[in-house]
């Protein structure tokens, strides 16, 4: 083995070789009866692997690689999405950059210079991918508009449609007057904005009565219906069925009563504009009142509205309206307020609601199975809490609006004549049948919604609508790992379709993972300056390429500099190399059930040096078993039965921790086993073992066997480091050049499960430990030999005393090991316990008396004033209250530690003294 452990070299060695050697077929283990499956949420074919990405993928691909060494026949099934609003958008922006718009093209040129686009730069987050280690089979690659997929998803629109849960109708929907399609409530973020409330007087008709309504939106009136009262409202009863004269508009409108209206809030007068507003839509059907839209689709004032207002933005036409009803002396009072502004998620234009021809789903026929199936145990999530959130936006789901007015996406497959009749069917002949052979017909323009071709992609994945042996083997899917953003998006659809489709759920279990965050529980985002790129981690970013990264395109000189100052602060000299495996290990270490996870570097650093002390443990022991045969049925010494005693309780907790969906534990379990019991104490215990004719064929036999087991349990987390060191495994052994990732997972073995060498090698722990803590204490070298003294020893401690006498002089570095009655007189000596039993370090000759008590005074001295440093910090309520709570947490902290060593060294200087 090298002597450094090098990730690049390794991890371009193994990506060519598992991919090469099919690996991660879905086609190995078909004759096991238990598989495995699970779906990679598609990513969007314009992205790239962000830290979310890489967290979700590694944990997919530890139970992948764990089900594969189960003997289970595993399928990973990859693809993209189309993603049509954000590829259209990626492509436009390309194409304005030559000065060409979508509409100079055509539809047709525009979508072949999609393909295009798509052919050259949509493999970005798959080429990723690979340099993480997924091991998704991909040779089943698949893409959201593939023709087989394409298929399903019109089958699909058919046969709702056929059965009544597909429509057709003119209703309000959230209008994005940028990308000018309808969006779902889901892409729209509604955020507290400042904004004003404008109190207008409106005239009752043949009266000097004037009503003032308050509106957020003036320009909005233009398009008012009616003003709407409560009917319980006292003061305006009389005025129910009489009518308004809209100001600037030349028209009236009648006053009508009806509950919605809160008679507390304002003046208990609102303006009714049924079609610029959901819940106005909603009193506009209750009494039959005319639904006028005065804005066009990219959001001006249209041929509705009075002319002096036409062809205006709406935001130009609002203060040319404000101004003229001031010029009229209807305006009341304006008033500054906080409200809720509709953004469109992808443009951050203000969403419109807008009356116009959409497809609808039918949801709730739908919904109601999928509730089902979660509360009867079809289905579970984990965690269980997310199940109240998925019932309560079941349970209020609303009609799903499914189309969308872009070009880039799966066409709607209706057809229309010049009469307006459509005729929805799976090609042009079919539905040329159905109007009639020499009937003219168009497609519709629309496409559909994304996700409504991604909640298929559990099955169409698998070659639905054909019976598949695939199919059949693989659905429903084992387990979804998803993030709890997208539950309503993808996870609740993907549950209605695949139980009205294949009479099944699309997965047993739903992982919702939390959200990766910066190391202070930020959000990650460019604005922050806070973004990290999981491929900057393992390969490493000097810092200048990092400043340039994460202020590229950044229009705001003073944000990009705050930036830039935060970055050289944070990382002054970039961001190191850390490798592959270090990443994957802090991801899993870090998949707890929170909402919320920090992800610090620290904890990568922690990490890589776990893999350098696996590479150096791993080079130690092939080093000493270099050219020599292994005797299987050697004696074992209880230090081996010990090790391996361990090594079948980790087995058992790997597979619990696995099952119970808690990587987090499963990976400490492994780092303190790999870390204390193998390399600090085993390791240190095969020393004096290889060294004794008696013990040496035992732990031979131990090590290798305990080192391969534990890269099998190891390498679902990091798969790299671990196939090397199997692959030099086996040359030491001589034997055949199979691969890590094939080997079957090591079932625990009962016959090695040994307490009685577990007590003692414990017994055997606390003694070594109590012998070094008395030499850190006293200052006491770790080289000189210690003469040891032991009183008040059981009959057990005497046995292990003469069973561990070669350890404990070589390991704890002992001259001689006596045992005292409980008459003899003790020499002043420095005392640790193990239970009941005293273990004596005579400290006469030992030490410098004079010389220690100066050098723990000194220390004392320092760690006074580092205690009144942070005491004082900690009584200023200015900085208390006014720093981040991670700062003044931290030093807390300090301010702790600093206390508890302080203890230690005036225990210490007491003993001292006392000698």
């Amino acid at each position: 083995m090298e002597k450094t452990y090098n990730p690049e070299l390794i991890e371009q060695k193994y990506r060519d070789l598992w991919e090469k050697g099919d690996h991660f077929s879905s086609g190995a283990n078909s004759s096991s009866k238990d598989s495995f499956s699970i779906v990679l949420p598609p990513p969007n074919v314009t992205g790239s692997l962000h830290m979310g990405h890489a967290f979700q993928h590694t944990i997919m691909d530890v139970y992948t690689r764990y089900n594969r060494s189960k003997g289970n026949q595993t399928l990973w099934q990859p693809g993209t999405d189309h993603a049509g609003i954000a590829t259209q958008m990626v492509v436009e922006r390309q194409l304005s950059l030559e000065n060409i718009s979508r509409h100079d093209l055509g539809r047709e040129k525009f979508t072949e210079k999609v393909w295009e686009w798509k052919s050259k730069s949509g493999g970005t987050i798959s080429s990723q991918m690979r340099r993480l280690g997924t091991s998704v089979d991909w040779n089943r690659e698949r893409f959201t508009m593939d023709e087989s997929l394409s298929l399903a998803v019109r089958k699909v629109f058919i046969e709702l449609y056929n059965e009544g849960l597909i429509y057709r109708g003119k209703r309000l929907v959230n209008w994005d007057p940028e990308l000018l399609t309808a969006v779902s409530d889901l892409e729209v973020i509604s955020k507290e904005e400042s904004g004003y409330l404008w109190h207008i007087k409106y005239q009752v008709d043949n009266s000097d009565k004037t009503l003032v309504v308050a509106t957020t939106r003036p320009e909005t009136m233009l398009g008012d219906s009616a003003v709407a009262v409560h009917p319980d409202d006292q003061r305006y009863q009389h005025l129910v069925g009489q009518f308004i004269n809209l100001p600037l508009s030349n028209r009236k409108i009648p006053i009508i009563a009806d509950d919605y209206v809160d008679m507390e809030f304002g003046t208990g007068c609102v303006k009714i504009t049924p079609a610029h507003d959901f819940n106005d839509y909603e009193i506009g059907q209750r009494h039959g009142l005319e639904i006028i839209n005065v804005l066009t689709n990219d959001a001006k004032i249209n041929s509705n509205a009075p002319s002096k207002y036409q062809d205006l933005d709406r935001f130009e036409a609002r203060k040319i309206i404000v101004a003229d009803l001031e010029k009229q002396n209807l305006i009341d009072k304006i008033d500054s307020h906080m409200l809720m502004v509709p953004r469109g998620d992808r443009t951050n234009s203000i969403i419109e609601p807008y009356m116009t021809d959409q497809w609808f789903v039918k949801v709730k026929p739908l919904a109601d199975p999928a509730i089902d199936a979660v509360k009867n145990g079809s289905i579970r999530f984990v965690p269980e809490n997310w199940e109240k959130t998925y019932f309560n936006w079941m349970e209020n789901i609303e009609d799903w609006c499914i189309s969308r007015q872009i070009w880039w996406g799966h066409r709607i497959p209706a057809w229309y004549d010049k009469d307006g009749n459509y005729f929805v069917a799976d090609s042009l002949e079919d539905a040329q049948i159905q109007a009639g052979k020499n009937i003219e017909l168009t497609q519709d323009d629309d496409v559909l919604d994304t996700w409504f071709s991604s909640a298929l992609w559990p099955f169409s994945t698998l070659g639905w609508p054909e019976e598949t042996t695939e199919l059949s083997r693989f659905y429903p899917t084992s387990v979804l790992v998803t993030g709890f953003d997208i539950i309503f998006f993808w996870v609740a659809r993907m549950i209605m379709f695949g139980l009205k489709f294949t009479g099944d759920v699309p997965f047993r279990d739903i992982y919702i993972t939390g959200l990766i965050k910066d190391g202070n529980g930020q959000k990650m985002s460019k604005s922050k300056g806070n973004v990290l790129d999981p491929i900057d981690l393992i390969d490493g970013i000097n810092l200048e390429e990092l400043l340039e990264k994460r202020t590229q395109g950044m229009m705001q000189p003073k944000l990009a500099e705050k930036i830039k100052n935060q970055t050289k602060k944070e990382f002054p000299n970039g961001i190191p190399s850390f490798g592959t495996d270090a990443i994957r290990f802090t991801f899993t270490a870090l998949a707890s059930f929170g909402r919320d996870i920090k992800f610090d570097l620290k904890r990568v650093e922690g990490y890589r040096n776990f893999c350098n002390k696996l590479w150096n443990a791993s080079r130690f022991v092939l080093m000493n078993l270099e050219s020599k045969k292994i005797d299987d049925n050697a004696e074992l010494s209880n230090q081996d039965k010990w090790i391996l005693s361990r090594l079948q309780h980790l087995k058992i907790q790997v597979q619990k921790y696995l099952s119970d969906y808690r990587l987090d534990l499963m990976s400490q379990a492994l780092y303190e086993f790999v870390w204390h019991d193998y390399c600090d104490w085993y390791l240190e215990f095969s020393k004096p073992l290889l060294e004794n004719s008696q013990t040496k064929d035992g732990c031979e036999l131990t090590l290798i066997k305990v080192l391969n087991e534990t890269l099998i349990l190891l390498h679902p987390i990091i798969p790299f480091i671990t196939e090397e060191i199997f692959e030099q495994s086996q040359k030491i052994q001589s034997k055949s050049n199979d691969k890590l990732i094939s080997q079957p997972f090591p079932e625990s073995q009962d016959e090695l499960f040994d307490d009685n060498a577990e007590v003692e090698i414990n017994w055997l722990k606390d003694f070594i430990l109590g012998i070094r803590k008395i030499r850190g204490e006293m200052n006491i070298s770790p080289k000189k030999p210690l003469p040891c003294f032991i009183k008040n020893f059981s009959i057990q401690d005497k046995g292990f005393i003469n069973s561990n006498t070669l350890t404990l002089s070589t390991i704890a570095k002992l001259d001689s090991i006596d045992l005292l009655s409980l008459d003899d007189e003790e020499d002043e000596s420095a005392i640790a316990l193990v239970g009941e039993m005293k273990i004596l370090i005579p400290l006469a000759g030992l030490i410098d008396k004079r010389a220690e008590q100066e050098r723990l005074n000194k220390e004392i001295e320092k760690l006074l004033k580092l205690k009144s440093q942070f005491s004082a910090k900690l009584g200023n309520e200015k900085f208390v209250n006014g720093a981040p709570e991670e700062v003044v947490r931290n030093e807390k902290e300090k301010l702790a530690s600093t206390e508890s060593t302080l203890n230690d060294l005036e225990q210490q200087l007491k003993k001292i003294s006392n000698l």
